[in-house]
């Protein structure tokens, strides 16, 4: 089972161009994320600049609408994200709670949909290529 771990950092909504975590806090976070590889859980992960070096597109009108950050509006937005294999929710969870987060960080754990979730008639719609 793929999961999504989506890290969102309190405040990273206002956070402006180059802003950077503490290098005491990405060794920490190195850590954890050596012991994600060496588990062998680990699919991928990245950390992303802030919403002010962003954009959004919106389709509200029904033409896409583009937006350069930072957005107002915007409460949470995600700082970074692991993907990993695990058998479970529950060992996500525990990977996600080893996480040496600071008190100002959230992850948010998600399961990310594969194939055999859809029926057979959403099935039929998906392309050879974009199946596993």
């Amino acid at each position: 089972m793929r999961f999504m771990m989506l890290m969102i950092p309190k405040g990273y909504e206002a956070a402006g161009p180059g802003t950077m975590p503490d290098p005491e806090g990405v060794a920490a976070m190195m850590k954890y994320n050596e012991s994600l590889q060496q588990a062998g859980v680990l699919l991928a992960l990245d950390g992303l600049h802030p919403p002010s070096m962003g954009a959004r597109v919106s389709f509200e009108s029904g033409t896409p609408k583009v937006t350069d950050g930072p957005f107002s509006e915007a409460k949470e937005v995600l700082g970074g994200y692991w993907m990993i294999d695990v058998k479970s929710k529950e060992e996500a969870i525990e990977w996600a709670r080893r996480c040496p987060a600071s008190p100002n960080e959230v992850i948010e754990v998600r399961q990310v949909q594969e194939m055999s979730d859809f029926p057979p008639e959403v099935q039929e719609q998906i392309p050879p290529a974009f199946q596993e």
